[in-house]
């Protein structure tokens, strides 16, 4: 049967996959649509299997926030290059898997490669979107939080993201605020509580030895180190560090002068380094 220009257009409208490919697809098919493609996703299922071992560091990472800001989700979907991630279409590829992960209460990446896309499961159009572009894809990543205000911070160019509750509503101000602290200063804790035990003993192990090549008595170096610990939580908790718009503040004493007793429930923040 012949296929028209009709017909490929629909195609490529549905996948994605260039004119030529959905030309041959159909040509191949004999004009069926559904085995057209299937045909397409094969196409990509042999790409995706040819490019298992590559590394797909870079991509986009992207939040988005429910219509009553109490609830947010982040994503990051990783590609080969640049080029890629800079595309358009791809922002808009991983933006769509944010919306599906928000409107369906997804609260899992399993759970989210699993969820319908256009007939197909993500996971299986992220297959078919790898033989579209031509590169290894990855859903790497995915976090929600529900709170009484949510804020999701994209960055410029879509290379780091963060996602933040705070206790009280109507608080979108100063939860973008703390939003661009968290992408900017990417503390590892929301306060010296939230600090694992390991990483204390690290930071008290080089505190000593800091000590002892500045000359201090070994007896001491313990001691010193143990009083240089509240420097580090104020420098790698989110409620103890110097607020950016205002370093005579902590983020903190910031939320707190706003409306008191305001404070952060949840955070978190997804780069592609």
């Amino acid at each position: 049967m012949g296929i028209t220009a009709s017909d490929v257009g629909k195609l490529r409208k549905q996948t994605g996959s260039g004119m030529m490919d959905c030309k041959n697809a159909l040509v191949e098919a004999n004009g069926d649509f559904d085995k057209a493609v299937q045909i397409l996703r094969k196409k990509g299922q042999k790409v995706a299997a040819k490019r298992g071992d590559r590394d797909a560091s870079e991509g986009v990472v992207i939040t988005q926030t429910s219509a009553d800001s109490k609830t947010g989700v982040i994503v990051r979907l990783n590609c080969e290059t640049d080029f890629v991630a800079k595309n358009d279409s791809f922002v808009e590829f991983a933006a769509k898997i944010a919306k599906i992960a928000l409107d369906n209460g997804v609260s899992s990446l399993d759970e989210l490669k699993s969820m319908d896309f256009e007939g197909v499961t993500i996971s299986e159009k992220i297959i078919e979107q790898t033989g579209v572009i031509g590169e290894k894809l990855d859903l790497s990543a995915f976090e929600v939080i529900k709170s009484e205000t949510v804020f999701g911070y994209n960055h410029p160019g879509y290379g780091i993201a963060a996602l933040v509750g705070l206790n009280k509503e109507g608080k979108s101000d100063e939860a973008k605020d703390v939003a661009m602290q968290i992408a900017a200063m990417s503390p590892i804790a929301l306060d010296k509580e939230g600090v694992s035990q390991d990483i204390i003993d690290k930071e008290i192990e080089v505190g000593k030895e800091l000590a002892i090549k500045e000359g201090k008595p070994a007896e001491m170096a313990e001691k010193i180190a143990l009083g240089r610990l509240n420097k580090f939580f104020s420098e790698v908790t989110l409620l103890n560090q110097k607020f950016i718009k205002d370093n005579k503040k902590t983020v903190k004493q910031y939320l707190n002068d706003a409306d008191n007793g305001l404070t952060v429930t949840s955070y978190s923040k997804y780069s592609l380094s």
